[in-house]
């Protein structure tokens, strides 16, 4: 169909959001992940559940219940690995990989709770003045063990991560990585006190580990959020698709613009303007020709879409949307 057009929108769906890196699906590379996670925290939690109760420290105690937690969270990413690896269905037609996000989210409830519950322990033991045990080495020991074994732990989930572009793998290896500080943190506490023979430091050394595990997951709860509530608050990206926008010839006034994520990836809304004795044919051409250099000037597009206006009709007011003076 030739002549002038009033309005067009021109969908062009990207690559499919399961495909990761060298051929390897994203649910593959996040269920090797998780796998391995599983495997490591969960050796590292008996160990120093075990070692704590010996050998009476409540911090290395705090310690293996967070690597319990990491547990926990290992076998919610395997579930999340299998159902973001379903395709798209008329109830979930942009597919299923917000459940990672709502995984993420999770995640970051359960380290909140889990830091909270150490506090109130921690509290309560001071509280009630009680003369706690000093360590004995076996605790100094196990946490040791339990540093080197998390750093590997974190590096792999780094490593997994960026190869499925994953955000609830790399906020597990974040949240791995506060764990190494945390051990250290325990580390600390317990060579002071076995050094000194002050056995409260123990306690205070778990108050603060519980501290450290709250802020984390706040920390990944408020970049969850964000992408719950379709925000950004990536101003580079934006300009990224202004400036792509300015380098097509034909595309004047983009406007309206709104990326949100999706498992990671961009979906990107824009409406620009052409000639109003522009075909549609023409038209088509131009708005292909905008998704191709938004595509080569942001990263990890997974849609986009083109609204094609009219130059000059400005239309009713918008409510939603960004202006390139509004960055």
């Amino acid at each position: 169909m030739e002549g002038s057009l009033s309005a067009l929108s021109v969908h062009i769906p990207k690559r499919a959001i399961l495909r990761g890196m060298n051929g390897f699906t994203k649910s593959a590379v996040i269920r090797t992940a998780s796998i391995t996670a599983l495997l490591g925290n969960a050796a590292l939690a008996v160990a120093k559940m075990a070692v704590g109760f010996v050998s009476g420290s409540l911090a290395v105690v705090g310690d293996g219940i967070d690597s319990s937690v990491d547990v926990i969270i290992s076998v919610m990413t395997l579930f999340v690995s299998k159902v973001i690896s379903k395709p798209a269905d008329k109830n979930h037609p942009w597919g299923h990989g917000r459940a990672e996000t709502i995984a993420t989210a999770l995640l970051a409830c359960l380290l909140f709770f889990a830091g909270a519950e150490l506090i109130r322990s921690s509290i309560l033991f001071l509280i009630e003045k009680k003369v706690p045990e000093v360590p004995e080495m076996p605790a100094v020991i196990v946490t040791a063990v339990s540093i080197a074994g998390k750093l590997l732990l974190a590096l792999s989930q780094y490593f997994f991560g960026k190869k499925a572009r994953s955000p609830m793998l790399l906020a597990n290896a974040k949240n791995m990585a506060s764990d190494v500080l945390l051990s250290g943190g325990v580390l600390i506490g317990l060579g002071l006190s076995i050094y000194l023979h002050i056995g409260i430091i123990d306690s205070i050394a778990a108050l603060a580990v519980g501290l450290w595990v709250i802020k984390s997951a706040v920390e990944i709860f408020v970049v969850t959020n964000t992408e719950l509530m379709d925000g950004s608050g990536d101003a580079a990206s934006y300009r990224a698709v202004f400036d792509a926008v300015r380098s097509v010839q034909g595309a004047g006034n983009p406007h309206r613009v709104r990326m949100r994520r999706v498992a990671g990836l961009w979906v990107v809304d824009i409406d620009i303007e052409v000639d109003p004795a522009t075909t549609v044919r023409d038209a088509h051409n131009i708005a292909d020709a905008v998704e191709k250099a938004i595509k080569q000037n942001v990263e990890d597009v997974y849609d986009i879409m083109v609204h094609i206006e009219p130059q000059g009709d400005t239309g009713p007011a918008e409510k939603y949307g960004l202006r390139e003076n509004e960055l």
